[in-house]
């Protein structure tokens, strides 16, 4: 999840807060972002709405 990182700190939300909006532990974002694990994809359509994103984007660096 290249872009999760980068679309999370251009969305103003730090790892607890974007953790918090989708029900899930800072650990686990910040393992997501460090690429140590991945989320399940029942989690992907909710992060993606967190980031006002689509699921795409979560997997590539904005330019």
């Amino acid at each position: 999840m290249n872009g999760l990182e980068a679309r999370r700190k251009a969305a103003g939300l730090t790892q607890a807060a974007l953790a918090h909006v989708i029900g899930v532990s800072q650990s686990s974002i910040a393992s997501w972002e460090a690429g140590s694990y991945y989320p399940t994809a029942d989690k992907l359509p909710a992060i993606a709405a967190a980031l006002s994103c689509t699921i795409d984007d979560l997997y590539n660096v904005p330019a």
